[in-house]
């Protein structure tokens, strides 16, 4: 399902420029504690993006678990460069981790996906699919059509649908999506670049969709399975943090709807 606002190409009628080919992706996967999953999902990760002929690089950003991870992903990294390692020493948080990995690339395709294969990485075509076809955001998406969410207990999906609730007075007019908390999704950096992303929770999508420069986005339907390792990292402080990114946009976006409002009133024609 995609979204597009128009943009002066399609105004104008003035066509893209030429692709000199296919642009690098740099896809971020934040672990904490996940060695347990870590060697399964770079496996698919590359199973399902070197058919694609793609230049990419996986770019693990660990948050100093301690587990053995570090040894293992070094491993997998000497027989294969595109796999990279970097480990924050005294920092936590999804965000975080995720802004760290995206600054040390170059990459003009920007991505994330979650270790505990909770989100398929067979998925990735779509979404590379959709990121060809000229979209700044492609997301896999749990509630839009034909998404599922499995074995989810009624409490946790009736908060998951009340945090997307309070997203939606934030979201742009042109561009309603349905699942903006996704945790697996693709960026065009352009459209990042002069963004200050929050270093705190685990949302950053939503921060993304808000402050960027998104005029267009797509959503992958898929089935949000259960983890298969491990324990989930999601707690008090996560809402918490959550609940203190929504203050702070809705501040941001007030501020800026403002700021618009006197601009106009003091235009020649509002006179």
């Amino acid at each position: 399902m995609e979204q597009r606002s128009p943009s002066a190409s399609d105004i104008e009628g003035v066509p893209r420029p030429a692709a000199r080919g296919p642009a690098k992706l740099a896809l971020v996967v934040p672990t904490l504690h996940e060695v347990a999953n870590i060697e399964r999902v770079l496996q698919r990760i590359r199973s399902s993006l070197d058919p694609l002929g793609i230049p990419y690089e996986l770019i693990v950003v660990d948050d100093d678990s301690r587990d053995g991870i570090a040894d293992v992903v070094q491993k997998i990294s000497d027989s294969d460069p595109r796999v990279r390692l970097l480990v924050r020493r005294n920092a936590r948080g999804l965000g975080g981790a995720v802004v760290h990995g995206w600054e040390r690339s170059e990459a003009k395709i920007l991505g994330v996906i979650d270790a505990d294969l909770q989100h398929p990485p067979e998925l990735l075509p779509q979404l590379w699919k959709a990121m060809e076809s000229g979209v700044d955001v492609a997301l896999a998406s749990r509630y839009a059509e034909h998404g599922s969410l499995r074995n989810w207990h009624p409490a946790r999906y009736g908060l998951s649908r009340l945090a997307i609730w309070l997203t939606f007075p934030l979201q742009k007019p042109a561009i309603h999506v349905q699942d903006p908390m996704s945790g697996f999704f693709l960026v065009r950096r352009a459209c990042i670049r002069n963004v200050h992303m929050e270093t705190q929770g685990f949302k950053i999508l939503l921060e993304i969709l808000v402050r960027g420069n998104i005029q267009s986005v797509t959503e992958v339907p898929f089935s949000f399975g259960p983890r298969e390792a491990g324990s989930s990292k999601a707690g008090i402080k996560e809402g918490l943090d959550y609940l203190s990114l929504l203050g702070r946009l809705y501040r941001a976006i007030g501020l800026r709807r403002r700021s618009t409002r006197k601009t106009r009133s003091n235009t020649p024609e509002s006179r």
